[in-house]
């Protein structure tokens, strides 16, 4: 018997669900096939080859075994339709050739953003959310973030005792602040103009304040971090690396900046770090204020992968009980910690500049 059309709307509305149930639930295979990629190199071999390349020439280049060439097919067919590499067919479509988009142009050269993707695509992040349906279970105590409950200490802590670990931190944001900053100094430059001084507070190897020392090379630019991070800091460069706790003091400055810091911490902590900041400044009359960067949920473009990045991402730096916070929420703790007034700059994709004012 022929299906009615109110039982074949039903028929496709199940299949419709259990699509979206596998679209979501196989997404990780995106993360991995990416990872994948990072390992063996594929972005290099392409742009080895001037931006296009076979498979067989991939395999080449990456050195991969000549019985992975089906597989790498396959993985390749993955990161196509993920947006990662484009594929082209010559006329005849016997051979397929593999060219780089504007994603994946940002795995080569310089800024390369493989540190950045390798720091968070570590196992010991990923294996972090195994169990995160039995942390909802749990009542936890003080400071235990899902990255302590699973490997025994904070983030912190373990990149303080290895080095290793503490090395892939260090050239992930190093990576991150190269990249970001160029567009900072491009679009939004007139944020650091009339500045005499500035503070790179928990600044890491000091990628944003080299950056910003080049560009307007009379601002005297310093960044404080804790010492295991200064210790990896370059010398030869025109910027100042003091060892402190962003709890305890921030050292004085015309203007003080804060690259991905606040999302690492709950309000409390964060209004204790901006009381120190305001402390660090002049009045606003004399041009003090503090530069964040960071994320604001809601702002920036409105179309659906930006919403999903802006929250995944939220979901993502849980990890060590961190957020991303919405406009409402940035506003309480500014006012709470005492300044006077803000100004929210959307223009760096996902993230955003906020300017404090004393």
């Amino acid at each position: 018997m022929p299906l009615t059309q109110d039982q074949h709307a039903n028929e496709e509305g199940l299949l419709d669900g259990q699509l979206e149930l596998w679209h979501t639930a196989l997404a990780f295979m995106k993360s991995m096939a990416l990872k994948s990629a990072l390992d063996l190199g594929v972005a290099d071999a392409i742009h080895h080859h001037g931006g296009a390349a076979t498979l067989p020439q991939i395999l080449a280049k990456a050195a991969l075994h000549p019985s992975k060439l089906s597989c790498l097919r396959r993985l390749m067919r993955v990161l196509t339709v993920s947006g990662i590499f484009n594929i082209q067919y010559a006329e005849n479509r016997d051979e397929v050739v593999y060219t780089l988009t504007s994603a994946s142009h940002l795995l080569v050269g310089t800024p390369s953003l493989v540190p950045a993707l390798n720091m968070m695509l570590h196992p010991i992040h990923v294996s972090s959310f195994f169990d995160f349906g039995k942390w909802f279970q749990k009542e936890l105590p003080e400071g235990m973030d899902l990255f302590k409950l699973k490997h025994g200490k904070t983030m912190w802590e373990l990149a303080d005792q290895d080095p290793a670990y503490n090395s892939l931190l260090n050239k992930g944001m190093v990576s991150d602040s190269r990249f970001l900053m160029d567009i900072v100094l491009k679009e939004c430059s007139d944020v650091f103009r009339g500045i005499t001084s500035l503070v790179d507070v928990a600044g890491g190897l000091g990628g944003a304040a080299q950056t910003i020392s080049k560009a307007f090379p009379h601002v005297k630019c310093s960044v404080m971090d804790l010492a295991h991070v200064v210790a990896e800091a370059p010398t030869g460069t025109n910027v100042e690396y003091i060892v402190g706790d962003m709890f305890d003091s921030v050292p004085p400055a015309n203007a003080v900046f804060l690259k991905w810091v606040f999302h690492d911490w709950g309000d409390a902590e964060c209004v204790k770090i901006l009381k120190n900041c305001k402390r660090a400044i002049p009045s606003r009359d004399g041009g003090g204020k503090v530069i964040v960067i960071d994320m604001v949920v809601g702002d920036g473009p409105q179309n659906s992968k930006h919403k999903e990045s802006q929250v995944m991402y939220d979901l993502f730096i849980k990890l060590i009980n961190g957020v991303e916070r919405d406009e409402k929420e940035w506003r309480k703790i500014i006012f709470e910690a005492g300044f006077s007034d803000y100004k929210i700059i959307p223009a760096l994709g996902i993230r955003s500049i906020i300017e404090v004012y004393p």
